[in-house]
């Protein structure tokens, strides 16, 4: 494929829900366009963009595919980048990738399916980027689709910047073609996307007078001389058309809606020519960056006459392909064997080869231009986020799109013993493919932690860890990281006594234990003896004794927090006592009186907001409160939407990711910190108890 220049390259993501049909789209696009002699299908795991094993076995897109394809239009050439994204939501990082490169959005809608939780997402992602974007109505062949409807609900949904550019034509209740309402001419498909011109059918006529109306007043309002021939009635050239429409669709105050099939590959032709006319190439929109010598905000212009500079913004670690850095050219050129700087890693990269990636294949290329997307292979210390440029004096770091924050975790045992280094080594290499993946070593209740956007994702990686790297993982629920504390005050003695085999020890003290009042410090150590009965230099003992008991409380052995102990009166022995001896005194004395201070088991609140559509609250609510939470408030975002605020207890938000998305339809999303401890209801505490007992034995 030859070096295109940066306006005649068009950068374009996939969105739309889980099985609308994005792949398939993406793979009659490659057919129509010469990469592939035949179509493949996602049912029969040959596609272009699920390459992987696990995409192939699970009959869905995981992770973010480019296939680069070159369309002529009339009068021009060009190169369109199609990002294929995955549609489950728990997969929302590789979307966000690959939403930090593109230039406009291709949202896909399975007809007979209609509007769902993955086509809302697509739109707000858009609409929080400012993406310009298309409706591509697919499975249009589909007898009981009705693509009319569906632009209703579609107008209804987003709102009047909803405009079908074509209507569809049955014959016999199949779909054979469509009117362009822009021409008011006909088309009928022959083979794939061919077709030839035919009459426009007597029952489009009222349908096409409507869109076309609404069309060309869309049109008449991006200029005051179009709005005084539009009222003249005067027809506009074809060239105005194409040109308001394109001012339109790139500022985001039209949203074109076109149709066609993608098993069949019926009108790709025409989103193809609506991607070159409509989307906008590299150099039209902003890249937007910090200057680093300065800290300021730094904005540039796709051009290949300014010195070069990337975004690194996916990385590919495959045992089968290897590693690739997936980046796009910012500014600038990249050629083969040069140096570039790691602006954030502050570090010299050595440039190998550059290649472009069509699936999993990497096809090595001699240039990349400003604006296109590309592959470097084995960086040395280059990760996903990072910017590489020409020039150390000039340090600039582009914005990635923000990439959503873990909530979702479990813990993780490693099947086979002796597996722990390899478990690791291949957690290492999924953690440079996903940023949305964290691991936590949870030392307090020795265990590890995955953290990941939903349970599906947690599947996934299990399934890679054995496919790719050979290891076994159980994903097990967590232990929560429960606390103990005392509630009333005690006076108790502690004596450590031992006066047969070999030397003697003898430690006495009376303590008193109360709570702090602060269950933030495990304990605060006092001591009034008055009168020198005992040294001084055993009050470090008795303290120490404190110190280690704290670590594992009397109850279920979780910390305890919130004790004040007060070593009161003591006795010693001059030739017996040691500190050893003071601090299993102590030892004696705390478990004692922990026990019978009152003591209860403290559990981890955690402060959550939920965002959910206004139609969810009450049902959202109402499983807050089941879940023993306390509902704080409530914000609107004034764009439909609620913020809950509430406190529940974490061990209540076990799988809450799966039960959110249950009930809003995909449409909730949460977030949550550790707020503080509370005293757990009696039944949490005997549970705790017991399950504690129960792993001791």
């Amino acid at each position: 494929m030859k070096a295109y220049d940066t306006k005649d390259i068009r950068n374009v993501v996939f969105l739309g829900h889980g099985g609308a049909g994005k792949t398939t789209v993406v793979e009659a696009l490659a057919y129509i366009s010469g990469i592939t002699t035949r179509p493949g299908k996602v049912t029969d795991g040959n596609t272009i963009s699920d390459y992987d094993k696990e995409e192939q076995k699970r009959k869905f897109s995981i992770s973010t595919s480019i296939v680069p394809i070159e369309f002529k239009d009339e009068k021009e050439t060009v190169k369109i980048n199609l990002l294929d994204t995955p549609g489950f939501f728990d997969f929302v990082g590789e979307v966000e990738e690959a939403i930090s490169v593109a230039d406009a959005a291709v949202i896909v809608v399975n007809c007979k399916s209609g509007i769902e939780p993955g086509t809302r997402k697509a739109w707000e992602l858009c609409e929080q980027y400012k993406l310009p974007r298309i409706f591509f109505v697919t499975n249009m062949d589909d007898n009981d689709a009705s693509f009319r409807e569906l632009t209703i609900k579609l107008t209804t949904e987003f709102g009047r910047s909803i405009s079908p550019l074509q209507i569809p034509i049955r014959e016999d209740g199949k779909f054979v073609g469509y009117v362009n309402v822009i021409k008011q001419k006909g088309r009928k498909f022959t083979t794939a996307s061919n077709k030839v011109e035919v009459p426009v059918p007597d029952y489009v006529e009222k349908q096409l007078e409507t869109a076309r109306a609404s069309l060309m007043e869309a049109i008449a309002e991006t200029s005051e001389e179009l709005m005084e021939r539009y009222f003249e009635g005067e027809e506009f050239t074809p060239d105005e058309n194409y040109d308001a429409l394109r001012t339109n669709v790139q500022t985001c105050s039209l949203v074109p809606v076109v149709m066609g099939s993608g098993l069949a590959a019926q009108g790709m032709n025409y989103l193809l020519q609506c991607i070159n006319r409509y989307c906008p190439s590299p150099d039209v929109r902003e890249c937007v960056g910090k200057d680093l010598a300065s800290g300021e905000r730094f904005t540039a212009k796709c051009k290949s006459d300014a010195s070069t500079s990337l975004l690194v913004f996916k990385t590919i670690v495959d045992p089968f392909i290897g590693k690739y850095s997936l980046f796009k050219v910012v500014t600038g050129e990249i050629t083969p064997d040069t140096t570039l700087y790691n602006t954030i890693k502050e570090q010299d990269e050595k440039i190998g080869k550059i290649y472009v990636m069509c699936g999993k294949d990497a096809k090595e290329v001699s240039k990349l231009s400003a604006g296109d997307i590309g592959a470097l292979s084995k960086l040395d210390v280059t990760q996903t986020g990072d910017t590489l440029v020409a020039q150390r004096n000039a340090p600039v770091a582009y914005n990635m799109a923000e990439i959503d924050t873990p909530y979702t975790y479990m813990a993780y045992e490693t099947v086979t013993k002796g597996d722990d280094d390899k478990v690791a080594a291949g957690f290492a290499k999924l953690l440079e493919e996903d940023k949305t993946l964290k691991i936590v070593n949870d030392a307090e209740n020795r265990q590890s932690l995955v953290y990941a956007i939903g349970e599906q994702q947690l599947d996934v990686v299990k399934s890679k860890l054995e496919d790719r790297y050979k290891v076994k993982i159980e994903l097990v629920k967590p232990k929560f990281a429960y606390r103990e504390t005392l509630r009333k005050k005690v006076e108790v003695r502690g004596k450590h006594k031992k006066q047969s085999g070999g030397h003697g020890q003898y430690g006495d003290v009376l303590m008193e234990f109360e709570p702090s009042g602060d269950l933030t410090t495990p304990y605060v150590f006092e001591e009034r003896i008055f009168g020198g009965s005992v040294p001084k230099n055993y009050f470090p003992a008795v303290e120490k004794g404190i110190q280690e008991c704290v670590l594992k409380g009397p109850m279920a052995g979780y910390p305890v927090v919130g004790v004040k102990a007060t070593l009161i009166d003591a006795s010693y022995h001059p030739v017996y006592s040691s500190e050893m001896a003071f601090k299993m005194a102590s030892t004696l004395a705390f478990k004692e009186g922990f026990m019978k201070a009152s003591p209860v088991i403290l559990e981890p609140i955690a402060s959550l907001k939920v965002t959910v559509p206004d139609a969810f609250t009450g049902d959202v609510m109402g499983d807050l409160n089941r879940r023993r939470g306390r509902v704080l408030g409530m914000n609107s975002n004034h764009h439909g939407k609620q913020t809950i605020e509430a406190e529940v207890p974490m061990s209540e938000l076990y799988g809450y990711g799966t039960d959110i998305r249950s009930m809003t339809g995909g449409l909730g999303h949460f977030e949550y910190q550790l707020e503080k401890y509370e005293q757990a209801p009696v039944d949490v505490q005997n549970a705790v108890i017991a399950a504690a007992a129960q792993e001791e034995d």
